[in-house]
């Protein structure tokens, strides 16, 4: 009576990596995710590398973890990958205070975010045709 087998999450020459916990809001964690949208990954591992974007870091190590799940769990070629999605959603909200005059208090809210990149293999043939 166990739960039957979770299929995969994503097709069958693609590798996902997900990172759930990131310090930083979505929306700016969102303007460096679509800068590697639809690029190659080497291509998109090299810009992040570079980028003076402070949460390029983060984004970069997640591209990192997919492009190292594509070629060890999936043995997909690493040469031939391209980034299918990286998409960016709201995580938790740590919330803390901070005291302020006459004996209040006002609430400091820390958010996180989530991201979740999909790196797919194409042939080179398609990538041409693509670009």
């Amino acid at each position: 009576m166990s739960k039957p087998e979770a299929g995969r999450k994503v097709g069958e020459r693609e590798a996902l990596a997900v990172a759930t916990t990131v310090r930083g809001s979505p929306y700016k964690l969102n303007l460096v995710a679509g800068l590697i949208r639809g690029r190659k990954a080497e291509d998109a591992v090299t810009l992040l590398t570079f980028s003076r974007k402070a949460m390029a870091v983060d984004v970069r190590k997640c591209l990192q973890s997919a492009i190292a799940n594509a070629e060890n769990n999936h043995n997909l070629d690493v040469d031939q990958l391209w980034v299918k999605e990286a998409s960016v959603g709201k995580s938790i909200t740590m919330k803390r205070f901070s005291p302020r005059a006459r004996g209040r208090s006002s609430r400091i809210i820390k958010p996180f975010a989530k991201i979740r990149i999909v790196v797919t293999e194409r042939d080179a043939a398609v990538a041409d045709a693509g670009e």
